[in-house]
């Protein structure tokens, strides 16, 4: 199928042809017909799958469907004031993250050049009276975060009585970061007649319970299989001590396994300290984290999209919503303390069609946390100890720390003491675990433009006997997950 079966009009068509594409991804596909219909939506689909399209082109069509046409050569520009009258606000979308908001509102400007709309995202970190001024002179379309959303209606800097359209972007990101009852009091403010779309990388019970609160009738689309990583995507798990983590990453880097690579740490302390040895060693990378201003981590990011730095050292929060064309690596410095973000994490890379690698530097404090992700994906990550670097079995598992910056395993306290999240894991580093319980029927769909047949929990990959030794210079063996989206 081609754009031009979808319902969209020549200039939407003439905008997607203008950025390269032509096929539609399988999100694209199922949504953008039901959104033109006026029908609410239910999408469960990752990073990488092409959603924000999926929900920004026909949004447009019915914004500009209800308008009379402006030649943008001779309009107001269309971010600039309006003197004349106060526009409402007609749709909104809410995001996680500013990085998403962001994305997302470039979305609208890139797929709206022929026919530009009124449009802004407002997020926290940034000045509040820049915000305010361009709500006050109009704007049709508003990408926000909550916290900052609800400080402009506080502030009655912004009128939702008229919104037409809702979306929620990473509806359980925003559930994983508090914004429940953000998202419930925006939901009071809303007109009860609009229509609604709802997109979630997972659908946990929390997801439905809150689709079921305002989805009227949604049409469901499921295009990414629950809790499954892409195809596309290269994964192995490296064991190693605590402190030996931050030199075999140095390693890794210098021997050229790793190139170019999005790193992720726990802790906002431990993405800036590991980002500061990197330096030391000789390795460009920054770090971008919840402390650094708007414009600080948009500079980081910007400067790693162009080379500047290879190495961007980052925390879960902070990189949720970052678009990184041709991302080739994504390292788990540290393992999340979800499953699921580890999903989001190794989402970042594999997008377009591309293949990645995520690589997962593995300490004997983290085992059950990996034990944790083989069971949400149904399958084991293939290990490999890489010589030179092999764990030390004496070595015995410390309680994970909520705050501080360790190499990777136990991190140093807060104020009173180290605060341990959870329980303590096994005394020892195993070369061998239990086979994680497989989760789910089936694994396996169709990535946009490649797709893998179905598999069952019983065609995934066995679990080695045991640890495979990596000699220093050998590449990576590819092992290809299998059972993902």
């Amino acid at each position: 199928m081609s754009f031009d079966g979808l319902g969209l009009t020549p200039d939407l068509l003439r905008a997607v042809a203008d950025q390269g594409y032509t096929v539609p991804t399988p999100v694209q596909a199922e949504t953008i017909p039901l959104v033109l219909a006026g029908r609410d939506v239910l999408a469960g689909a990752q990073t990488g799958t092409g959603k924000t399209a999926a929900f920004v082109l026909p949004i447009l069509q019915h914004l500009n469907a209800s308008r009379p046409y402006e030649d943008p050569r001779r309009s107001v520009r269309p971010n600039g004031p309006r003197p004349s009258h106060r526009t409402p606000v007609r749709v909104l979308v809410l995001t996680p993250t500013r990085e998403l908001a962001v994305q997302v509102e470039e979305s609208v400007r890139t797929y709206g050049a022929r026919r530009p709309i009124r449009s802004s995202a407002i997020y926290g970190g940034v000045g509040f009276d820049p915000q305010a001024r361009a709500l006050r002179s109009g704007r049709e379309l508003v990408v926000a975060t909550p916290g900052r959303l609800l400080d402009h209606v506080n502030q009655r800097t912004i009128d939702l009585s008229a919104v037409e359209i809702l979306v929620l972007d990473e509806a359980d990101r925003m559930l994983d970061m508090g914004f429940i009852r953000d998202i419930r009091k925006i939901l009071a403010l809303l007109p009860e007649r609009r229509q609604n779309l709802l997109f979630s990388a997972t659908f946990s019970d929390e997801i439905r319970r809150l689709a079921d609160s305002f989805l009227d009738r949604p049409a469901t689309i499921q295009v990414t299989p629950r809790n499954t990583a892409t195809d596309l995507v290269t994964q192995v798990a490296h064991r190693v001590d605590r402190e030996r983590k931050r030199d075999l990453l140095v390693h890794l880097i210098k021997s050229g396994r790793i190139d170019k690579a999005l790193v992720f740490t726990r802790t906002k302390h431990g993405a800036e300290r590991l980002a500061g040895q990197l330096v030391r060693e000789g390795i460009a990378a920054t770090a971008i984290h919840g402390n650094r201003s708007q414009s600080q981590r948009q500079r980081a990011l910007d400067s790693f999209k162009t080379g500047r730095f290879t190495i961007l050292v980052a925390t879960e929060v902070a990189a949720r919503g970052l678009d990184i064309d041709a991302l080739p690596h994504v390292v788990n410095y540290e393992m999340p303390m979800v499953p699921e973000d580890y999903l989001h994490r190794i989402g970042r890379t594999a997008r377009a069609g591309l293949t990645g690698d995520a690589i997962s530097l593995v300490c004997v404090d983290e085992q059950k946390l990996l034990w944790d992700i083989e069971r949400v994906l149904g399958h084991p990550i293939p290990v490999e100890v890489i010589v030179g670097f092999e764990p030390d079995p004496r070595i015995r598992a410390e309680p994970i720390l909520r705050r501080g910056g360790g190499q990777g395993g136990a991190q140093g306290g807060h104020r009173g003491g180290p605060r341990p999240i959870g329980r303590g894991h096994p005394r020892s580093f195993p070369t061998r675990g239990p086979r994680p319980a497989h989760a789910g029927a089936g694994h396996g769909h169709p990535s946009a433009g490649h797709g893998h047949p179905s598999r069952s929990p019983s065609q995934g990959h066995p679990r080695p006997s045991g640890p495979m030794t990596v000699m220093p210079g050998e590449r990576i063996a590819r092992h290809v997950s299998r059972a993902a989206g």
